[in-house]
């Protein structure tokens, strides 16, 4: 899927969260902190990592093209 940027970046777990592959904030940081969330193709660690336009945000079963 992908993502339209309104500002110059977006915090991970907004973007898990606003994209529908979690429910809540909350569990978009368990996934992150579970190491299930890969940021061009890289595990990210970080719950609220600036995402940006060009990035590519993945795991199973979803990839999330960041415009």
């Amino acid at each position: 899927m992908e993502f339209e940027l309104r500002s110059d970046f977006i915090p991970l777990c907004d973007l898990l969260k606003y994209c529908g592959v979690t429910e809540t904030g909350g569990m978009a940081k368990q996934l992150v902190a579970a190491g299930m969330v890969f940021v061009d193709g890289e595990v990210e660690l970080r719950k609220t990592a600036k995402i940006r336009a060009g990035q590519v945000v993945s795991g199973e079963g979803f990839s999330i093209d960041v415009r």
